[in-house]
């Protein structure tokens, strides 16, 4: 196993100590129980073989974001499409792969937009969009929302210089509607009000 903390935190290998739950050599025929040579063996494959029967008996932990490894849970992110970037803290990083699936329900919505770009970069945006929608008893009415499409999304942030915008950018065109030109502005917050 590599000695840097950084390479051992990307592989996994042998864990000193950890024993087997079902041991080889007891699972062995009575006449191998006194074999030193066979008994030896079989405790060199229990060593082999203790990890990977600790992460089978730990499976559903390896597929709760809160609780999967830190190089699981970007890989764990790549299998259902959460937008993340290698930089992302881990509680940022464990936040966008659950929160992924229930996204992909309201892409395209003004609600899934602006949870996207929140768990993306931490901060709510405001959205203005063209959309409306609208009800009337009589027939005729007038139409709800703007003729022409539009899908502004501003990001106000403590430090503007410190955001990509090319990936909010691209965050935006990918979970608004198709159809609906957009722009993107970060831009600094809002002293308070005097």
């Amino acid at each position: 196993m590599p000695d840097s903390p950084s390479a051992s935190a990307s592989h996994r290998g042998a864990v000193d100590g950890l024993g087997s739950r079902h041991p080889i050599g007891l699972q062995l025929p009575a006449v191998y129980a006194d074999d030193e040579m066979a008994q030896r063996f079989t405790a060199g494959l229990d060593d082999l073989l203790a990890p990977l029967l600790n992460v089978l008996d730990c499976m559903d932990s390896y597929f709760t974001p809160a609780l999967a490894p830190e190089d699981f849970t970007g890989w764990l992110g790549t299998w259902v499409g959460a937008e993340t970037d290698p930089d992302d803290p881990l509680p940022q990083l464990r936040e966008s792969v659950a929160a992924a699936a229930g996204l992909h329900r309201l892409r395209g919505t003004v609600a899934g937009l602006s949870e996207a770009v929140r768990l993306a970069f931490g901060t709510e945006p405001e959205i203005t969009e063209s959309g409306g929608a609208s009800w009337s008893a009589r027939p005729l009415g007038d139409f709800p929302g703007d003729p022409e499409p539009h899908l502004v999304v501003v990001l106000r942030v403590d430090n503007p210089e410190r955001i990509d915008v090319q990936r909010l950018t691209d965050l935006v065109r990918a979970a608004r509607p198709a159809h609906i030109p957009c722009a993107v502005q970060v831009a600094a917050k809002r002293g308070p009000a005097k």
